[in-house]
């Protein structure tokens, strides 16, 4: 029987609508959480999620 877990917002650490398996594999995936209603970049491998930190963003946010 295949594995699931749930992505885990890296923000409020709530669940997301989104599943992965052992075997998944993510580049630069935009993850958007319902509840804080954010939207985060990660990559995932093997049930291993990384944050990806673009420096454009910080400074979009900052100019607005």
């Amino acid at each position: 029987m295949e594995e699931y877990r749930w992505i885990l917002c890296p923000i409020c650490k709530n669940k997301t609508r989104s599943k992965i398996r052992k075997d998944t594999e993510l580049k630069k995936f935009p993850l958007y959480c319902p509840k804080c209603k954010r939207e985060t970049l990660i990559s995932v491998n093997s049930f291993h999620i990384t944050v990806i930190k673009e420096p454009d963003a910080d400074a979009k946010t900052q100019s607005q």
